[in-house]
């Protein structure tokens, strides 16, 4: 996995990341928990996390995740406690064999055709196999994986866009994200790990169903290094007078008064 950072952000062994996770919140007026994800090369490691839980029963990756955005819980996993192939592949713990590529558990499902469920498989971001044997899930607020190669929150298509405009606030690029439909967690966790990027996702249906995403929610997993340059960035568009959550102006009112509170040559004359 890539160690790549954002250009001169801070390492993530020296970031707040309860105080910023509780920033966040705030801003973004968040409803779940602000969490991290973590991989392991071994299983001792994972398990030497304080105050770990471990699954009492065959899980997918969604209901872990929702474990520690929903609940609070640390939770710490190795392949034999989720349910198949396709969540092991995404996070590198196992599948990625000629029959996980082929995606015929797919077929007549998800896809059409043996060659439609096996493009969906290759087009699928995934953290190569055969390093990692384990992985853990934290609130931010708990401190406890010092620290997490990725930080994940849910949050509404509103307030995605206000932290995206906070990212883009200085150093602007453009963010291009992928939506690969069904098995989502490739464009989120699994992008996020292997790129070390920024990656926005629409939750799909296993996301939904087993791991209690609402139908309202988004899901970004970014690297931890980049939510100063974030929350910066949405505290100086709040200073120019844009805001979250997004007041709501009315489809019929002069749009000069309205605007004249950040561009003040709008004003109405």
């Amino acid at each position: 996995m890539s160690t790549a950072t954002a250009p001169d952000a801070p390492a993530a062994e020296r970031l707040d990341l309860p105080a910023l996770g509780a920033q966040l919140e705030r801003v973004l007026r968040l409803r779940s928990n602000p969490f991290g994800m973590k991989l392991f090369e071994t299983e001792a490691e994972m398990a030497a996390i304080p105050r770990i839980r471990r699954p009492k029963s065959v899980h997918t990756t969604d209901q872990i995740v929702g474990q520690a955005a929903r609940l609070g819980w640390t939770v710490g996993i190795t392949a034999a406690d989720l349910v198949g192939a396709q969540c092991k592949a995404v996070i590198g713990l196992g599948g990625q064999d000629e029959d996980w590529r082929s995606g015929k558990s797919m077929v007549g499902v998800w896809y059409a055709t043996q060659p439609d469920s096996a493009a969906h498989q290759a087009a699928m971001t995934i953290v190569p196999v055969g390093r990692y044997q384990a992985m853990a899930v934290s609130p931010l607020s708990a401190g406890r994986l010092d620290p997490p190669d990725i930080v994940l929150f849910y949050a509404t298509p509103g307030a995605m866009m206000y932290f995206i405009n906070g990212l883009q606030w200085s150093g602007y690029k453009r963010f291009d994200w992928s939506v690969v439909g069904e098995s989502a967690c490739a464009d989120s966790w699994g992008r996020a790990l292997s790129t070390r990027q920024p990656s926005l996702s629409i939750p799909c249906f296993a996301e939904r169903r087993y791991g209690g995403v609402l139908d309202d929610e988004m899901l970004m997993a970014i690297p931890p290094e980049y939510l100063p340059k974030a929350l910066a960035g949405m505290a100086a568009l709040g200073g120019n007078g844009l805001r979250y959550p997004f007041p709501q102006y009315g489809i019929q009112q002069d749009v000069r008064d309205g605007m004249a509170a950040s561009y003040p040559d709008r004003a109405r004359k």
